[in-house]
Parts: C-alpha cells; sequence; structure tokens
C-alpha cells in the first residue's frame, strides 16, 4: 500500500495511454446485448418530444444518431429549453446537457435553436473567481466534487465548440477557455481514480460525478482525456455495481438525502443500475435520465465485461474500498499546518479542498474567509449559514482557526475527509456501512449504515438534528457512530463529540435531539417480530435483526412527514431517553438459517452486552454466524478475541480484484474476462 509514510505499492507496467477498442471487442460487453439494451430505453425516452426538455431534446438526437430510420420534429423545439439565469445553482448541469445538444445537433436543429444553445455556453461563468458584475450575486455551487468536475466539462468541450467565440465574463475565446481548462479536467480525472469519489457512494450525486466524464468521453478529441475518462467511466460503474442489492444502491454515502435513504425511486442512479447490471424488475423510473442516455449515447466506449458481472453477480461478497483523502478537522492547531500529498491549504488548492468539504476544517478557514470576502460567497444564498458567523471569523484568522478547531464536531459537519467503506452482499441480503467515520461528529448529508433486502426495504439508524417534517430529521446525522463490520453483523456506537448548542447564533443550526432512531418500515416487511431488545423483519428470503441498547418504541405515523405516504403501520423506531446509544444489525436469509423462526431464535438468544464506564462504552456481542464481535469507543474490533484493524482498507477488494491504496491501479478479474487500468498512464488493457 502507498500513502503519507507508507512505501509506495507495486504497481504493473502495463504502457501508456491505450487506444479504446472497439464495441464488439474481446473483454467489453457482448455488443447485441447491449444493443437490446439501449433500444429498449431509447424507446421509452423518444415516446414523445417535450420541447422545454434539454434532456429530451438529447435523447431523440441520440436515437436518430443511432437509428437512421427514426424520425422526429425538431421544429417543435422551444426557445425556453434552457435557462437564461447564469446565476443560478445547477447551472453547470444544464450546461452540461447543451453540449450533447450542440454537439449532436447542430446540423439537424433549427438555426433559431443552436443560437439559444451558443449563448448559453458563452454566456456562462464558469469560475467562482472569473469577473462578476457590480451588484450581482451568483448562487451557483461551483466546488463540490461533481460540480468541480461538471464546470471543467462544461468549459473545456464549450470551448472547443465555439473556439473564435468571446466569452461574456472573461472576454477570452472559446479556445482560451479550453486551453485554460485542460489540466484542470486532466487532474480531476486523476483525483477520481487515485483518491476515489470524495462524495462517496452518493446515491444522488455519483451520476453527476460520472456524467461529464462520459460527455468528455464521446466529445472530446484529446487522446489523454479520453483514456483517463474511460478508466474513470470503468471505475464508477464497478463501484455502482459491487455496492447495488436488486436496484438499490444500498451502500453508506458520503452524501444523500432523504427520498434516496427511503426507496430506490429517490436514488439518481437507479436507471443506470437497471440499463447495465438488470438485477431488477422495476420498471425505469422516469426516461430523460443523463445516466442512462449518456452511456447510451457513446460511440467508442463501451463497460468491461468483468465489471458487468461483476455487478450481477450473487455470490456472497465483500467489498472493501477507500475513498478521499487525509483531512482531520481536529488535528493540533499549527501555523503552519501541511495538506496530504502535497495539496497545501492555499487559494490556488481551494476548488480541490473544498470539493473535499473541508470548507470550514480549521486548515482552510483563513483562506476560505478571503475568497468569501472577495468574491462576495456571503451574498449567496449557499453560503447564509456561513454568514452568520462571518462577524466572529473577521476578528482574528488565526483565532477563528482556533475557534472552528474547538467547534469541529458541528463546524466541520462537512468535511467528508478519508472513508473506508464496508459492503456485504449476498443473493439475500446486503449490509453497508463506513467504517469509524468521524466518531461522534456531525455528518451534514452522511448516510452512515444500511441494510437492504429489496428495492423498498431498508433499515437505517440516525441522530436526528431537527423534528419531522425537516430535512434534518432525515438527512445527515448530528453525530456518527463508530461502526465495526463483519460480514453480515454490524456495530454502531453512538456517543456525540460536542454538546448540543443553545445559544441563539448556533443552536438553531447545530442542536441536535436527545435520542437516536432507526427507519424500519413495517409495511414493506412480510413479517416483523420484537424479542429481546430486537426488531427482526422477512422480505422473501432475506433476514434482518436491529437491537437497541435503550429500550425503543414505535412513533406513531406522522401524516406531516412524507415517509408516511402509503403507510399504515409506524415506521419510526425511536430509542429515547439519551443520544448515547448502542444499535447491532444483522442480516441473513434462508440459504444459511433456514426459515425466519430459526433465524429470530439464534438471534434473539444471542449474547449482547454493553459496559458503561469513565464515559467509555464496551460492546460484545456473540453473533450466531459471524461469531464473538467487540468494539470499543477506546478498546478497537475484535473478532474472535483477534484484534481486528478498522480502517485499513486499499481502494478497492472484492472477489474479483484489489486496487491498493492511493495506486490509480485497478486489476479485475471476473471469469475469463479481466481489465486492467492504471489512472496515471490512461492506460487501460482488457483480457
Amino acid at each position: 500500500m502507498s500513502g503519507p509514510g507508507k512505501p509506495p505499492c507495486a504497481v504493473p507496467n502495463i504502457g501508456g495511454i491505450t487506444p479504446m477498442p472497439a464495441p464488439g471487442s474481446a473483454g467489453l460487453v457482448d455488443e447485441s446485448w447491449w444493443a437490446s439494451r439501449c433500444d429498449e430505453y431509447l424507446s421509452l425516452s423518444t415516446a414523445s418530444l417535450n420541447p422545454d426538455n434539454i434532456n429530451s431534446v438529447a435523447a431523440h438526437l441520440i436515437r436518430a444518431r443511432r437509428d437512421p430510420s427514426f424520425t422526429w420534429d425538431p421544429t417543435q423545439i422551444s426557445p425556453t429549453v434552457v435557462s437564461g439565469d447564469p446565476f443560478r445553482d445547477t447551472d453547470d448541469f444544464e450546461l452540461m446537457h447543451c453540449q450533447w445538444v450542440l454537439y449532436l445537433g447542430r446540423d439537424v436543429l433549427p438555426a433559431g435553436i443552436v443560437e439559444v444553445i451558443e449563448n448559453k455556453i458563452a454566456g456562462a461563468r464558469y469560475r467562482y473567481n472569473d469577473p462578476l458584475p457590480a451588484g450581482a450575486v451568483d448562487n451557483k455551487w461551483f466546488w463540490s466534487e461533481n460540480h468541480r468536475g461538471m464546470f471543467a466539462c462544461d468549459e473545456y468541450l464549450g470551448g472547443l465548440a465555439l473556439p473564435d467565440r468571446v466569452f461574456t465574463f472573461t472576454g477570452l475565446t472559446g479556445a482560451q477557455h479550453a486551453a485554460r481548462t485542460r489540466q484542470v479536467v486532466i487532474d480531476w480525472l486523476k483525483e477520481r481514480t487515485r483518491f476515489g469519489f470524495f462524495e462517496w457512494h452518493s446515491n444522488t450525486y455519483l451520476k453527476y460525478t460520472y456524467a461529464p466524464v462520459l460527455t468528455l468521453l464521446e466529445f472530446a478529441e484529446d487522446p489523454e482525456i479520453k483514456a483517463l475518462c474511460a478508466g474513470v467511466v470503468d471505475t464508477a460503474m464497478l463501484d455502482l455495481g459491487t455496492n447495488t442489492f436488486k436496484g438499490v444502491f444500498g451502500a453508506s454515502h458520503g452524501r444523500g438525502y432523504k427520498g434516496g435513504k427511503l426507496s430506490y425511486r429517490g436514488e439518481s442512479s437507479f436507471n443506470t443500475c437497471k440499463l447495465l447490471f438488470d438485477n431488477t424488475e422495476q420498471p425505469y423510473l422516469y426516461t430523460n435520465d443523463i445516466g442512462p442516455l449518456y452511456l447510451i449515447g457513446q460511440t467508442d466506449y463501451r463497460v468491461p465485461e468483468a465489471v458487468r458481472l461483476a455487478g450481477v453477480s450473487s455470490e456472497a461478497a465483500v467489498v472493501k474500498e477507500r475513498h478521499g483523502l487525509p483531512l482531520d478537522p481536529r488535528e493540533d492547531f499549527n501555523l503552519d499546518p501541511q495538506g496530504a500529498f502535497g495539496y497545501d491549504y492555499t487559494e490556488e488548492n481551494l476548488p480541490f479542498w473544498w470539493s473535499t468539504g473541508a470548507l470550514t476544517a480549521w486548515q482552510m478557514v483563513p483562506v476560505s474567509i478571503d475568497a468569501a470576502k472577495k468574491w462576495k460567497l456571503f451574498d449567496t444564498e449557499l453560503f447564509q449559514k456561513f454568514a452568520k458567523v462571518k462577524d466572529f471569523l473577521d476578528l482574528s484568522p488565526g483565532l477563528a482557526q482556533v475557534a472552528v478547531r474547538e467547534l469541529a464536531g458541528f463546524a466541520a459537519a462537512g468535511v467528508l475527509g478519508e472513508a473506508h467503506t464496508y459492503s456485504w452482499r449476498s443473493n439475500e441480503a446486503m449490509l453497508a456501512s463506513v467504517i469509524d467515520h468521524r466518531f461522534g461528529d456531525s455528518g451534514e448529508q452522511v448516510h452512515a449504515w444500511q441494510a437492504t433486502l429489496g428495492p423498498e426495504t431498508t433499515v437505517f439508524t440516525i441522530h436526528p438534528m431537527k423534528e419531522a417534517p425537516s430535512d434534518g430529521y432525515w438527512v445527515g446525522t448530528a453525530s456518527m457512530p463508530k461502526t465495526a463490520q463483519k460480514e453480515r453483523a454490524a456495530i454502531h456506537i453512538y456517543r456525540p463529540s460536542y454538546d448540543s448548542p443553545t445559544d441563539p447564533i448556533l443552536g438553531p443550526y447545530f442542536s441536535y435531539l436527545p435520542f437516536t432512531r432507526a427507519w424500519f418500515p413495517q409495511d414493506r416487511f412480510d413479517e416483523v417480530r420484537q424479542a429481546n431488545g430486537w426488531t427482526l423483519g422477512r422480505k422473501g428470503d432475506g433476514y434482518v435483526a436491529l437491537w437497541s441498547e435503550r429500550p425503543t418504541e414505535w412513533r406513531p405515523l406522522n401524516s406531516r412527514d412524507s415517509a408516511s405516504e402509503g403507510m399504515t403501520q409506524p415506521y419510526d423506531l425511536v430509542a429515547p431517553g439519551g443520544a448515547s446509544n448502542v444499535w447491532i444489525c444483522e442480516v441473513g436469509g434462508a440459504t444459511e438459517h433456514g426459515d425466519f423462526d430459526t433465524f429470530v431464535d439464534s438471534i434473539t438468544a444471542a449474547t449482547v452486552e454493553v459496559v458503561r464506564s469513565n464515559g467509555q462504552i464496551d460492546v460484545h456481542y456473540v453473533s450466531p454466524v459471524e461469531g464473538d464481535l467487540r468494539l470499543g469507543t477506546l478498546s478497537g474490533f475484535k473478532v474472535g478475541g483477534q484484534a481486528t484493524p478498522l480502517r485499513d482498507h486499499p481502494r478497492h477488494s472484492s472477489p474479483w480484484g484489489e486496487s491498493c491504496e492511493f495506486s490509480s491501479f485497478y486489476d479485475l478479474k471476473v471469469g475469463d474476462n479481466r481489465v486492467r487500468i492504471d489512472g496515471t498512464t490512461g492506460a487501460r488493457v482488457l483480457n
């Protein structure tokens, strides 16, 4: 393994930039199978044209290029197909769609529509530090992982498409925009293979990370960019496939929202998974989804068969992964903090560190304050929370750093840091966690763990910040649990690292509720039982058991909360009495346990002990399948009496291959199918 303080891992030399193998080549998905998948989705996407929806226009252009016999009427497209507001958040999403429509439609669309699209591209503001007119406020979010990649894609391809056009905000030509962005694109792509996805396994945002890569892959002509893009798409599809169960991206999530936690219907990558892995009987959610459309739109790229086979495998498997890079907002204060891998905490690296969520890490506070002042960020909608403490931060950068470090438990809630994820999946159930991640601290949009038995049958716990129907009841967590997992079983210790603030400045934003809770939707199970502190459920041949140290109670249905829609039984299992609690979860199924009665009997008879002493917590659980498990707030994790490291994952480890830490090299083999990727050189070798 390699990384800070470690020797480099051995990486075989597979060469430099590799020409992309033609569709149908050995090692890629079967071309006739792929064509049938594409035709099925495109027939849905092009059943009718929505003249105000740019994705609908892109779908028609993609189908027309694939099928010369397909006819449609481009004159129906409305001039309002794109927004005229260059300061609107997610404008970069629309600009990415514009690339597809312009590149595919220049000789097809009415001249007036082409002009609208070109004006949109040339009239966009692509960077937070590009000139900003007096009095203007730009509400776009430039910095998260997906937005950084998308803006770079938009600027690079937009510049190439309009090389002689002068762009509104900079006065630069399109060619100059493309030239200044080429290295930004390359650096961002190399980050993905080296560090993984900062917003790990996000069932909202992973699609918006691989979508710009697919866009570059199709329209960029630069050999280095295309080669790097192919490896990143392979990596993203591998992450999706090996962490998906019956269509549900059931992993822990670095960023996730309420809808995606409660059902497959709220996940943004569901349609992509269905297209590629076809492992669910649920229909497509909607038909103008850029995930499948941008995959279908590829003329040169195809997913390796090894990636597809890993995604559809029914064998019981453990997948361990490492995402991001070290950043500790509780690191001892010093006047010259050093960032990992040479990424200093400077304005030059501000977009990089902010894309890891480090806006309020003490190491970045001086640079963050200066940038926010200089570029009027405190005036924007997305910085309102930070604007509340702006005067306090103005006192002194040094004092502000010290104060923010002391308040890191909640002030640095957005810091993603280095995440070690663990997923166990069989053909009956899936259990996934982020391991020992920022224990006790708030996680702004983190989803710490999940058990999955079906498309709408999931279980998870959370320490809520605000009462329902507020998003703070569902999104993120007021305190991250200390989590350890051994295949089918996981222990989660909740103990907040900070007291809930009650003052009028911080309290409204960072206070939390004095209990933990579980989502356990009884309506979506075939059976639910409770005994000996356990709540147990069956869905088909899959089983789940959840134990709470504190006695639990079902909350009545809350008609004001959208989660209650369609429910007839309570789904909210609350453990009142305090924010510190222990939850244990184990999954299984008929294959190893036999019938549900046997599972219930064995789990409810298992030894469970929690010892609290001097503020520390030690948990002992004897799993019927995984054996003797112990986890303590100080004593670490033991399996069968043997100390087991928690945070030692490589970039990827599964039955199908392993990529050592920070190496940018992957070697994946399923049966006779193999793909090797070197994200440093752009090499990609199949079989």
